[in-house]
């Protein structure tokens, strides 16, 4: 008869700062009822700090500068209604039950082992974005203070860190005072063009591209190598829930508060990037219109800078506005693709070597793997990084999807 076999259980070791939730955040498990402090709208006006990243703009930009208006306009629609439809079952398991991705993903028929994979993937999502903003923001350091693009790219990841640190607490606050001004400032040259240059929208609508038709017809083509970079926003649902799980359950009187918010800052959030990437799309064309060279016309701070020029002749003044402007944005944005970073990592690694030093160790992990591939040249293969990694955002996106819409409900 064999002997009897023994299987010693795996203990994790964790930090001692681990026991403190303000910085933690409950990075490896459900978030607990006692956390779900904050008002809907409170939690809400958080997630969508989120969409101040001029990313996207420099995204509706370039799709803009090589396929044409027609092409891209009809990707940035086609992909922005495939995104809200793949954020909404997400974002309202993720706010109901309060866990984020990598925990709905681990129940989603991923288990342990797919569940960490897809961390990875998630990260990896946080520290692209976040090197790609970064290095926008470092270009308005270039250009309003002249400080060189190795020490921006420093200066613009290092600051992040001591925003994060503290997690949801510090980072509400700061996109609460933050979110009138951005608003102002992001309005004010598109209102400002309107009235001094209303032909340019016209115009724009009936730019070709690099490629384009010259008569402005669809070409498919075109429509799907556009869409296939606009595909790697689809991940951008993650950074979302890891704010809405601190969502308040939804009970009595506060239950159509509770869904508002959930739809409007979680998949909503798509609505006005949406909109963004079309102004992106406008101003990419409107630079070039005004001499600024291809290279640089899909870059925000240039695109932001032309439009400026529209509110303020003076052009120190112009030039201080864009870069308030720009700074602003990036920081807002940079908070939450910091904060997302070190949650996935921490997922990633607690399972992989069975410890965990804590969410901030990887928050500092995250920006200086952002940091390395700033200096390596990310932006430049912005086109080519995204469309690269849409192919596996969208897999994994699409797969949780099916099995919380179509799976769960039958039981299967």
């Amino acid at each position: 008869m064999a002997g009897r076999q023994r299987i010693d259980r795996v203990r994790r070791q964790y930090n001692q700062w681990v026991a403190n939730q303000t910085l933690e955040d409950y990075a490896l498990r459900f978030t607990a009822k006692s956390a779900r402090r904050w008002s809907s709208a409170r939690v809400a006006n958080t997630a969508l700090g989120a969409i101040s990243f001029l990313a996207l703009e420099a995204i509706g930009g370039t799709i803009t500068i090589n396929y044409g208006v027609t092409n891209a306009t009809a990707a940035i629609l086609v992909v922005s209604v495939i995104i809200f439809c793949c954020g909404l079952p997400i974002a309202y398991h993720a706010a109901k039950y309060g866990i984020d991705i990598d925990l709905l993903t681990r129940g989603a028929g991923f288990g342990y082992i797919g569940s960490t994979i897809t961390s990875l993937i998630y990260a990896s999502f946080t520290f692209i974005f976040f090197a790609i903003e970064a290095v926008i923001m470092a270009v308005a350091l270039e250009l309003c203070f002249g400080i060189p693009r190795p020490i921006g790219y420093l200066i613009s990841a290092v600051v992040i860190i001591p925003l994060v640190t503290h997690g949801i607490t510090l980072i509400s606050r700061f996109q609460l005072w933050t979110q009138p001004v951005w608003v102002v400032l992001n309005l004010l040259p598109f209102i400002a063009i309107a009235y001094a240059s209303r032909e340019s929208f016209a115009d724009w609508t009936r730019f070709p591209g690099e490629h384009g038709n010259p008569a402005g017809h669809l070409d498919l083509l075109l429509f799907g190598t556009a869409a296939s970079v606009m595909f790697s926003l689809v991940a951008q649902i993650g950074e979302q829930v890891d704010f809405l799980r601190f969502l308040p359950r939804e009970r009595g009187r506060s239950k159509l508060s509770w869904w508002v918010a959930m739809v409007c800052a979680g998949p909503g959030w798509i609505v006005v990037g949406a909109i963004k990437l079309l102004a992106g799309s406008f101003l990419a064309y409107f630079a070039l219109s005004h001499g600024v060279s291809k290279e640089h016309a899909a870059e925000p701070a240039h695109m932001y800078l032309e439009a400026f020029r529209y509110v303020l002749s003076q052009p120190d003044l112009a030039l201080a506005l864009t870069g308030t402007f720009v700074i602003l944005s990036q920081l807002k944005i940079n908070v939450t693709n910091a904060y997302a970073g070190s949650i996935a990592w921490s997922n990633f690694f607690s399972r992989l070597t069975h410890s965990h030093p804590g969410r901030v160790v990887w928050l500092v992990f995250n920006v200086l793997v952002a940091l390395l591939l700033m200096e390596i040249g990310v932006y430049k293969a912005l086109e080519q990084t995204l469309a690269l990694y849409s192919n596996v955002a969208i897999a994994w996106v699409g797969a949780l999807v099916a099995d919380l819409i179509i799976n769960k409900p039958l039981g299967l």
